[in-house]
């Protein structure tokens, strides 16, 4: 098994995540430069048609798009399950999963383009303000929801919270991390899944 991708991306750090979780080891990580454009070369093209990371090859078989290969790893290897097996728990799973990808992250990467990737130049304040007013709408929802119960599918950690963690983590980097702080079970909720030893693994 490969997984082409960079240490900082979000989504290569989601499934560099699962397979911790799963307690997977013998893959290999192939770094594709993203500095160096390597994610727009002919080569790297030839195996994801978008140019973007991570690309996941597994004994003959391929593809990419980091949510979809954690659902594939997760349902291919061994270790503990990070899918819940009844109905109303899978739901909720899928539910924050989307939730993350349209309502949030696209807000969130607006706060952490600008305030930590941004190279030279003053930052561009209102996409920041409005990246914010995304972010909080969102997390409000998040913390009602995180008044029930410990994680974003029930009590149990699930691949909704691992494609929460790149995000919330870059956020937590910028001057905004209030908006994590500030949101009590949030916050909380946070403080555990940052914890784990898989993200410590990953991010380390």
């Amino acid at each position: 098994m490969k997984v082409y991708g960079h240490p900082m991306s979000t989504c290569t750090r989601k499934v560099l995540t699962t397979l911790a979780e799963k307690g997977h080891t013998s893959h290999e990580f192939v770094l594709v430069d993203l500095m160096k454009g390597e994610q727009k070369s002919p080569q790297y093209l030839a195996k994801h048609p978008f140019g973007v990371v991570p690309f996941l090859e597994d004994d003959g078989f391929s593809m990419y798009e980091s949510r979809a290969i954690i659902r594939y790893l997760d349902a291919r290897l061994p270790g503990p399950k990070l899918t819940p097996s009844d109905y109303p728990s899978l739901g909720r799973m899928e539910q924050w999963i989307s939730v993350e990808q349209s309502n949030f992250t696209p807000h969130c990467m607006d706060i952490v383009r600008e305030l930590v990737f941004k190279r030279g130049g003053k930052p561009d304040l209102d996409k920041v303000n409005k990246g914010r007013d995304g972010c909080a709408r969102a997390l409000d929802v998040v913390d009602r929801a995180l008044l029930s119960q410990g994680h974003l599918a029930g009590d149990l950690f699930s691949l909704a919270d691992i494609c929460w963690l790149p995000y919330l983590q870059y956020l937590s980097m910028t001057p905004h991390a209030s908006l994590i702080t500030e949101r009590p079970h949030v916050s909380s909720w946070w403080r555990r899944i940052s914890a784990r030893p898989s993200w410590k693994k990953v991010t380390g």
